[in-house]
């Protein structure tokens, strides 16, 4: 793997990372007002997905969607501004934490409503098969999500007719308060799309380099004819569903558990320039050995200079996000008439 590739995961991952931190202090404060869904713990499965894909390529993503729009392109002004309501924002602040949208980047939006993502994503994929063209639609959800009849649907639709769509289970754990033990007959969601004939992986979302592998292959095979194609990342967020949710019904022990695998921290590791002993290897995993250990003796490294530097950067363009923010205009009420099928205004009683 290209050491420009391992240095670009680590980047957005610690974009991902300080940016919710951030949105988080400013949402307490108030403001960001509404709904806040964060990000930490779950870094890995946006950053090594979204690298994996080209720019001719749609992604669909749900309400968690700050950082995949932060990876896919979007600058940290832009997201920041629509948290904050902002003119400035990438959706006008018209849209908020839950729905940014990028037409030029091709991000396809977030949807508020669970499984909202799946038709979208289908619909799309089945414009790109009509024309025949080379390209993706790639579609994130929860394990919450798995349950609603708009995914059986739109798998079914996919499975059929071999549309060029990436599914990506964000299996976190909890559907809001629900783990998924509770809400799926099946827990391991992978296993549920075999009724669709789709192939369907379950990878390790907690190690970005595992996702970008899967990724990568899953889309070499979708744009070799191998039609859908499923992978779901076991993964877990730090903080509760939402900054209205403190996620007291988590038991502290596994909370901690799971902080104790930060996905920040497992790709800082596989960077390291000297070469790994038996029982780090062994704590990789024997999967990533072979792969990790030629890297390290041929590609180069990153050394504890560079990753503080890169950590300052960030840390400094989200500070600007923010100023750029607090400082932005609000949407007037003339904003509130853009982007309508039908203007006349006289017809709307107010």
């Amino acid at each position: 793997m290209e050491r420009e590739i391992f240095h670009r995961l680590l980047r957005d991952m610690m974009l991902s990372r300080v940016f919710e931190e951030s949105a988080a202090e400013a949402y307490t404060k108030g403001n960001i007002v509404g709904f806040l869904h964060l990000y930490p713990g779950e870094e890995a499965v946006g950053a090594g997905v979204i690298n994996a894909t080209s720019p001719s390529d749609y992604i669909v993503s749900a309400y968690r969607e700050h950082a995949h729009a932060l990876v896919r392109g979007v600058p940290p002004r832009q997201v920041m501004a629509e948290l904050f309501g902002r003119a400035t924002g990438m959706s006008s602040g018209m849209g908020g934490s839950m729905h940014m949208f990028d037409r030029g980047l091709r991000f396809m939006g977030g949807y508020a409503i669970v499984g909202e993502t799946f038709p979208v994503a289908v619909g799309i994929g089945y414009s790109i098969a009509m024309r025949r063209l080379p390209e993706v639609a790639v579609c994130f959800c929860g394990d919450g999500a798995m349950n609603q009849g708009t995914l059986h649907e739109s798998l079914n639709m996919a499975g059929l007719w071999r549309l060029p769509v990436l599914f990506v289970c964000e299996n976190n754990h909890y559907a809001i308060g629900t783990e998924v033990h509770r809400h799926s007959a099946v827990p391991e969601q992978y296993r549920r799309v075999a009724a669709y004939n789709i192939p369907a992986e379950k990878v390790d979302g907690m190690d970005v380099l595992k996702v970008y592998e899967a990724a990568r292959h899953a889309m070499d095979r979708i744009r070799n004819g191998g039609g859908p194609q499923f992978i779901e990342c076991e993964t877990y967020r730090y903080r509760g569903h939402s900054m209205a949710d403190p996620g007291s019904y988590r038991p502290a022990v596994e909370v901690k558990a799971w902080q104790a695998i930060d996905p920040l921290a497992i790709a800082a590791r596989h960077m390291e320039l000297r070469y790994p002993t038996t029982a780090e290897l062994a704590e990789i995993g024997a999967d990533n050995v072979g792969r990790l250990t030629q890297h390290l003796l041929t590609e180069g490294h990153i050394e504890q200079v560079e990753i503080d530097a890169m950590r300052a950067e960030i840390q400094q363009r989200v500070a600007d996000a923010v100023q750029f923010a607090q400082e932005s205009a609000q949407p007037t009420m003339d904003d509130a008439w853009r982007h309508l099928h039908c203007n006349r205004r006289h017809e709307v009683l107010i």
